[in-house]
């Protein structure tokens, strides 16, 4: 057993996988404890949409993560602060996290209006980098004429305009950091850049000197506040798809020695596990790794198996609010009209509040209707479908039969056809039916 003593959090690896890099373990926080592996639910400002705090801990969730760019614009660091840091502001009792705002960069600024995400899709597509100059800053353009992103990354920090108002500022590692000690989560991530996954190699190998860089200040800042001693601080890795980078930012990230380790940045769908086995095969055994943005279920099992042990994304509950529930067969529309009269549960066997109340028919009445409760009982099954999947992926590794689990589990998931999810429903409930 590896165990973790010189941070604000210890880290027990209870059981390793054989030939793989994946283990269960105990994070231990200020606020409790963390089972790994775990999905850690998004709650971007300080909520999870439609869901209450009780109601997470019902379904199951261990800990949350907050979203420090929203925080500081709405309502502000301080005044979370001075009611008693992120936890006691919204009444969660567990353990906390807050990202750093780097993903912003990305999001609201090479990403912007472009429906880029994380993955990349192809080789050849088209580089989406905009070049600022003084004047089309000045003039809010981009020199294709088209409106200017909301975000400019320098080699200081960010400068971003506010999605509220429309004013300007500025985030640096050092603002990151203090921003994160004022709200006051168990775990805070240093401040990085998370480049689009179409730019360019040298691109990519620029920005990771910067993050390297950035890095470093934030854990010397960090260091230099009484908030050292209560929240642990991660170091984020980035380098694109890039097997060099990547390899290059988890050494240089495992020197700075941080408590745990962030993974972020750009991958391609089909390679995410290996980016993820070049990372984790570096950085520290001994400390934990946090997959940034990823809840597809077949990602989290390459992610598990591959040495993460915390993942967060918010598609669970982004997929409920439009009707798309995550079922052991695959992923469903609600809405559709072949669900109108179904009086059957989200997914056979689900043990979730909602699975064990309302009926398919129900809740495509919800959604086809634009009733707000459609989006809080579809989150309620979609988060507790992830979070129990990877509470199921743990006991799996605990009984050495992590492997077979994948393979059946994705079976079910992945490999079978559309065509084939109402049979598969109607063996599933007469071999039930068989069971009682």
């Amino acid at each position: 057993m590896a165990i973790m003593t010189t941070s604000p959090i210890s880290f027990a690896i209870h059981k390793k996988l054989k030939n793989a890099l994946g283990r269960a373990g105990t994070i231990v926080t200020p606020h409790g404890e963390i089972q790994t592996p775990a999905f850690v639910t998004v709650g971007t400002k300080a909520t999870v949409k439609g869901i209450t705090p009780e109601m997470l801990k019902d379904l199951g969730a261990q800990v949350v993560l907050a979203n420090t760019y929203h925080l500081y614009l709405q309502p502000g660091e301080k005044i979370i602060n001075t009611l008693g840091g992120l936890g006691k502001f919204m009444n969660w009792q567990g353990p906390t996290m807050t990202d750093s705002g780097g993903f912003q960069a990305f999001s609201l600024g090479a990403a912007y209006g472009k429906n880029i995400t994380k993955f990349v899709a192809g080789k050849d597509d088209p580089k989406i980098l905009p070049h600022f100059t003084p004047e089309t800053l000045s003039k809010n353009k981009v020199e294709d004429g088209s409106p200017m992103n909301i975000a400019k990354v320098d080699e200081n920090g960010v400068m971003f305009k506010s999605i509220i108002d429309g004013s300007v500022h500025y985030f640096t590692p050092e603002k990151s950091i203090q921003i994160q000690n004022d709200i006051g989560a168990d775990i805070i991530f240093a401040f990085d850049e998370c480049t689009s996954p179409q730019e360019p190699y040298n691109y990519q190998a620029k920005s990771l000197d910067r993050t390297h860089r950035w890095a470093k200040n934030c854990l010397e800042y960090h260091r230099s506040t009484k908030h050292a001693s209560t929240q642990a601080l991660f170091g984020i890795v980035q380098g694109g798809r890039h097997e060099d980078l990547r390899k290059e930012s988890a050494k240089a990230l495992a020197a700075m020695d941080f408590d745990g380790y962030g993974i972020g940045g750009s991958f391609a769908k089909e390679d995410m596990g290996s980016a993820v086995k070049w990372v984790n095969e570096i950085l520290p055994e001994d400390k934990p790794r946090h997959l940034l943005g990823i809840g597809e279920p077949a990602d989290l099992f390459d992610a598990v198996e591959n040495g993460c042990d915390l993942f967060d994304c918010v598609l669970p509950t982004r997929n409920g609010r439009t009707g798309t529930l995550f079922t052991k067969y695959g992923k469903i529309n609600i809405g559709n009209a072949k669900y109108k009269d179904d009086a059957g549960p989200f997914d056979e066997g689900c043990e979730c509040y909602a699975c064990k109340n309302y009926t398919r028919a129900y809740l495509s009445h919800l959604v086809r209707s634009g009733e707000m409760l459609a989006g809080t009982l579809a989150s309620i099954h979609n988060l507790y479908f992830i979070i129990h999947l990877v509470d199921e992926m743990r006991k799996a590794i605990h009984e050495d039969r992590f492997f077979e689990f994948k393979k059946e589990y994705l079976h079910l998931y992945v490999t079978m056809s559309r065509a084939s999810i109402d049979t598969a429903r109607h063996d599933f409930a007469k071999s039930h039916e068989k069971n009682v």
